[in-house]
């Protein structure tokens, strides 16, 4: 996902068809995968709903999650799902509904609205700056910015600060960016560290993050939409990320996708 090369976004597995299958089987299944995310789409209990989609980690089941959203979508139309509307799909997952518009191959969602928002306390941002081996004073805004995963955002003063972190074990799930420097072909970079077990792994492409720094970003002023964004340079991908918004007010998520596997899986 966020990309059109194979091999250099970020990967999700998809499951069509998982009606039958048990929370227990999606999450050894997602164990198995080994991938940030693995998703297993089932039939929506909502009528408004095009498809109904369940997100899980290697470890734990997600409300939401951006790049799983769009892949979803992408695998779904691409076995022939057929949604209510031409140029729109309706998602149904652990948030409700999510509205993904179509634009030629490319797909956008429509960001969630934050489960938790507002500034971070000085224990927090102590935190997650020693997991980050950088000192507070580095830090240029902050905020809560969890609209499903549970992340916090940290704004740093460039990209090249951002680039050059590293992130160590911590039970905190830290977005971080910071903006690239004029003439560049994107407006900010992007890194996104959670945690799985007692380690600490790093996202390679976030559509959730950047959804939600969207929102924080161009909320007090500090970014204006249309723009892109860069996320996954540091472990070797390509990540591109356009963010958008429309007369409503609603913020659009979007990127390229790419089918890499297809095939069947034994449950």
């Amino acid at each position: 996902m966020f990309t059109a090369v194979p091999y250099r976004g970020n990967p999700v597995a998809v499951v069509l068809d998982a009606d039958d299958m048990s929370t227990e089987e999606m999450q050894r299944f997602a164990h198995w995968t080994n991938l940030s995310e693995t998703t297993f789409v089932v039939a929506p209990r909502s009528p408004e709903a095009d498809y109904g989609v369940r997100i899980f980690t290697t470890t734990e089941e997600l409300p939401f999650a951006g790049h799983p959203t769009l892949g979803s979508c992408h695998a779904w139309l691409t076995a022939g799902g057929t949604p209510h509307h031409a140029d729109e799909v309706v998602q149904e997952c652990g948030v409700g509904l999510v509205r993904i518009r179509r634009s030629g191959d490319r797909l956008a969602f429509a960001a969630p609205e934050l489960l938790r928002g507002g500034p971070l306390d000085d224990t927090t941002i102590a935190e997650a700056c020693a997991a980050l081996g950088i000192g507070v004073d580095r830090v240029v805004d902050s905020a809560w910015i969890d609209n499903g995963p549970g992340w916090l955002g940290l704004l740093l003063a460039s990209a090249e600060e951002v680039l050059a972190l590293q992130c160590a074990a911590t039970p905190l799930k830290i977005g971080i960016a910071g903006p690239h420097p004029a003439g560049h072909d994107a407006v900010i970079e992007v890194r996104a560290f959670y945690p799985a077990g007692d380690a600490t792994f790093e996202d390679p492409v976030t559509g959730s993050l950047n959804a939600s720094l969207a929102q924080w970003l161009t909320g007090n002023g500090r970014l204006t939409l249309p723009y892109t964004a860069t996320q996954g340079a540091a472990v070797g991908r390509a990540g591109r990320i356009s963010l958008d918004g429309d007369s409503a007010g609603t913020i659009w998520v979007g990127g390229d996708a790419v089918t890499c596997v297809s095939g069947t899986v034994e449950v």
